[in-house]
């Protein structure tokens, strides 16, 4: 299969999405982590996409080196400290922590209780907790969606993805990042309606974006929105 030389393309390679542009001025592959750390291809005219995968896996160790660069550039992500009064996104909204004397991480009017004994161990505790407000609100959100595709999902399971917001496989199990449950609802749809399209279209081919179209009328303003989101998102190193 070549690379469309009519539009943009993209293909995933492990857990890194790369958007492909042709260019009748280049005579090899050029690989660039952009600002906003997405990562572009840009390939000669005709260029094989079985040999372009075999680039970027090449490269994989050079690529995650410099997303991590661009990471730590620019507009650093603020560091989150585990005491009553720091906020933490749920839902594209911002809730204040409280520690509590006991209990589970849990919200309650507004705050998002946390107890003190496990403030040592917060960022597993509370990944723990979008791991398990996500399922239940994950699994009532994708069923219209998958309605709507004409897809049926045979689960939903929320996941450290790595880089990605989601993944699926052709049994129809989907796989959502935990922190997607800090994004606005409308962006955690386009992220639920990205993967429920790839169980009928595998790549970003013309056939997956006609589908996301016909879905969600203008979900380019959400991609664009989504690529700027991840700056503002807690997202802590270990959580094992």
């Amino acid at each position: 299969m070549l690379v469309s030389v009519a539009t943009p393309d993209s293909l995933t390679v492990g857990d890194l999405d790369v958007t492909v542009e042709v260019s009748d001025r280049r005579r090899s592959v050029r690989l660039t982590v952009e600002r906003d750390a997405s990562v572009t291809a840009v390939v000669p005219p005709e260029t094989d996409r079985d040999t372009l995968v075999k680039i970027i896996t090449s490269r994989r160790r050079w690529l995650y080196g410099k997303l991590a660069e661009r990471r730590s550039l620019g507009d650093p992500r603020p560091e989150r400290e585990y005491v009553s009064g720091e906020g933490f996104p749920y839902l594209g909204r911002s809730y204040r922590l409280l520690l509590v004397d006991e209990g589970p991480v849990r919200l309650v009017r507004g705050r998002l209780e946390l107890a003190k004994a496990n403030t040592a161990d917060a960022p597993r505790h509370l990944v723990r907790w979008y791991q398990k407000v996500g399922d239940p609100w994950l699994r009532r959100r994708i069923t219209p969606w998958a309605e709507r595709v004409g897809v049926a999902v045979s689960g939903l399971r929320v996941m450290p993805l790595g880089y990605r917001w989601g993944s699926c496989s052709a049994d129809g199990q989907v796989n959502i990042h935990w922190a997607t449950m800090q994004l606005s609802p409308d962006l955690i749809d386009y992220v639920l309606l990205h993967e429920l399209a790839h169980l009928r279209h595998r790549d970003h081919g013309p056939g997956f974006w006609k589908i996301v179209s016909l879905a969600m009328p203008g979900y380019e303003i959400r991609r664009d929105r989504l690529k700027r989101a991840g700056v503002d998102l807690w997202l802590p190193e270990d959580t094992r």
